[in-house]
């Protein structure tokens, strides 16, 4: 079981999860068979929700979900993007992403009384994924338990807006390019989400992650050992007044921010704004 451990004058928490070492690495020379490709299910835990056809742990799935073999918490699962072990949201068809989301608000829904459902994105290895093949996790977190999480911050820098959704760069951005996607009605928990948004908030999540990632292949503003590959995290805010946060990884941190705890972003968000709302969809 997890661990959880307070630091009494900060009241932030450590999780102790020793399990987590075990966990594969697809960055290593030699890559192992992929778990979650289509055939591959019996590799993983037995699934406990999927969309799409054909019989559980079997092929037939659009998006599947297992729990975790190397949990951080006690609940812990991981969400499948799709069959495709290459192409991720950004390139991903509307109708798949929109399936996703789908995935999303009903994972947070069977968890939510469980305690605080945070829903997250490692695309990359350099975010955290130690697999290639797309895909999301989701933990819950005991409800006492202090998370060091932003609050909504206001609207500003606006690089879209949709009739559900509108997508900024927040004065407080700390990363280059941070962008928030955001419901226009104020919206309170993810998981009352209609279904009826859902496909809005799949458009808006999928265009705001091609602006980026187009920004990306042309920045001066990467880190040094840079490859070709778009490295970004995002997660879903777990309690009321619900935002989704994209953090590029154009940058790395380094000691001053370890050591203050203050975060250096190297562009400024009016700017960032006035560059993602200049850049057209790509059509997938």
């Amino acid at each position: 079981m997890a661990k959880y451990v307070p630091d009494v004058r900060t009241q932030r928490w450590v999780v102790i999860s020793p399990g987590r070492i075990s966990r594969p690495d697809d960055a290593a020379p030699a890559k192992p068979v992929c778990p979650f490709c289509v055939g591959n299910e019996s590799m993983t835990p037995p699934e406990v929700y999927r969309i799409g056809q054909g019989e559980k742990d079997k092929p037939g799935w659009r998006v599947r979900v297992v729990p975790n073999k190397y949990p951080v918490t006690d609940i812990h699962e991981v969400i499948i993007h799709s069959p495709d072990d290459s192409r991720d949201i950004e390139k991903l068809s509307l109708a798949q992403v929109t399936t996703i989301m789908t995935v999303y608000r009903d994972r947070y829904r069977a968890h939510e009384a469980n305690g605080q459902v945070m829903i997250f994105c490692n695309h990359g290895f350099h975010a955290g994924a130690s697999l290639k093949h797309p895909h999301s996790q989701l933990v819950v977190v005991p409800k006492q338990i202090n998370l060091d999480v932003l609050s909504r911050e206001p609207v500003a820098n606006i690089v879209e807006e949709q009739d559900a959704f509108t997508s900024y760069c927040p004065e407080f951005s700390q990363w280059p390019y941070e962008t928030w996607i955001v419901p226009r009605d104020g919206g309170i928990r993810f998981g009352d989400t209609p279904d009826g948004e859902l496909p809005k908030l799949a458009h808006t999540l999928q265009y705001t992650l091609q602006r980026i990632e187009r920004v990306f292949l042309k920045s001066k503003v990467t880190v040094s050992d840079r490859t070709t590959q778009f490295v970004y995290n995002y997660y879903i805010y777990p309690g009321d007044q619900w935002y989704l946060r994209i953090v590029p990884r154009f940058i790395h941190r380094a000691g001053f921010e370890l050591g203050t705890g203050l975060n250096v972003n190297v562009v400024d968000p009016v700017d960032a704004a006035r560059e993602l709302a200049k850049i057209e969809a790509v059509p997938v």
